[in-house]
């Protein structure tokens, strides 16, 4: 594993907040990585302060690749009412932001192909969010 990556890892776990925001924000761009993965779930699925959830959300949905929404989709099909909502706060924040968030509908046509169900019901949740923020 590279350096970064590690530090990221650890800082995932850490008690801070913004600490957990910067490791959402820094595993981003690992979405594919096994570890990385799992850890950004974790994240997307934070339980104790909801920055955490909207920010990685954010950061996952500015990657935009499929491995990237794929993991926010697994969120979605896990998130209570208000995690969802922050999640889709995240995605939308993404989209509409400095740069705007590429385009995620290639990443979440394929998606709906998934073979876990989970993906697949939570790439139809993102869809549904709201006009101009497609997945």
């Amino acid at each position: 594993m590279t350096s970064g990556l590690e530090e990221a890892l650890a800082e995932a776990s850490s008690p801070s907040w913004t600490r957990r925001v910067r490791a959402g924000r820094d595993l981003a761009s690992f979405a594919d990585v096994p570890e990385a993965a799992e850890t950004l779930v974790e994240l997307l699925l934070d339980v104790e302060d909801t920055a955490v959830t909207r920010q990685t959300a954010e950061a996952l949905a500015r990657v935009g690749t499929v491995a990237a929404m794929r993991l926010i989709a697994l969120a979605v099909a896990e998130a209570d009412d208000n995690q969802a909502d922050w999640l889709q706060t995240g995605v939308h924040d993404a989209r509409v932001g400095p740069g705007g968030g590429p385009d995620a509908a290639a990443a979440c046509g394929m998606l709906a192909r998934d073979p876990e169900e989970a993906v697949r019901r939570g790439a139809a949740d993102i869809s549904a969010w709201a006009e101009g923020t497609r997945c």
